[in-house]
């Protein structure tokens, strides 16, 4: 039986192995399987590998995006320039990394903001950062980077003032805070200065409304969480490993 899967550390509730069951039963694809693999440490992919002889691809999650590279034989032109994997395609050479977020996210993205292209503050500088600006850049949005300390080519959240965030209308939340459990977590951002003219996106999907997005949108913003960024990054992924070429 063909198997695909994740690896990550913890997995909890996986979106990818709900997904693929589900693609695999509504689309009648046989011999298919989606499996988790919660490996502690990305050491262990090698003899996850070899136990699996069956396994034609895997997503990568958090935190192996980038320390999976040490494993790759190959990179795609976009992962290369984002510096982050999350699909892996097992080919007779080897071993080739691919970004499904960013398709996934400029996709989603578009549904909220149309033709517009507003400036936008992005919150966090983590890996799924690195695809969001990716994004950013080929759609001709500029954009500053929001940390908890301030740098070079980052604010800290102390300088978001009320006034700089009414001159900047996309907000896209690239930080892990609201997710279950802990859905009461947010970004520290002067919410009271948001209105109808803003987009807060938040990658976060469950919950399906984010505190992020709950205070947007008592604010009248508009909003969008994360569910259509993975449905279009699956959907990437799973054309990727079935696609002789790539």
């Amino acid at each position: 039986m063909k198997t695909y899967g994740l690896i990550g550390y913890p997995l909890g509730h996986s979106f990818s192995a709900r997904y693929f069951a589900d693609k695999f039963t509504r689309e009648q694809i046989a011999d298919c399987q989606y499996l988790n693999f919660p490996i502690e440490s990305i050491d262990q992919l090698p003899a996850l590998l070899e136990h699996e002889k069956e396994l034609q691809g895997f997503n990568v999650t958090i935190p192996y995006k980038q320390a999976v590279f040490a494993y790759l034989n190959d990179l795609s032109d976009e992962a290369r320039t984002i510096g982050a994997v999350n699909c892996v395609k097992i080919a007779p050479h080897g071993l080739k990394g691919f970004n499904t977020d960013a398709y996934g996210f400029s996709r989603s993205l578009l549904t909220l903001i149309g033709d517009q292209r507003p400036q936008a503050l992005v919150l966090g500088t983590g890996g799924a950062s690195k695809a969001v600006g990716y994004v950013l850049k080929q759609l001709g949005i500029s954009y500053r980077l929001v940390s908890r300390q301030s740098g070079v080519d980052r604010l800290s959240y102390e300088e978001v003032t009320p006034e700089f965030i009414q001159h900047t209308p996309l907000i896209i939340n690239a930080t892990p805070l609201g997710t279950f459990p802990k859905i009461e977590g947010c970004p520290a951002i002067p919410y009271e200065a948001l209105g109808p003219q803003h987009f807060l996106f938040d990658l976060v999907y469950n919950p399906a409304v984010t505190e992020f997005l709950k205070r947007g949108a008592a604010q009248g913003a508009h909003t969008q969480n994360g569910y259509d960024m993975l449905v279009g990054q699956a959907e990437k992924a799973w054309e990727i490993w079935n696609t002789p070429t790539l």
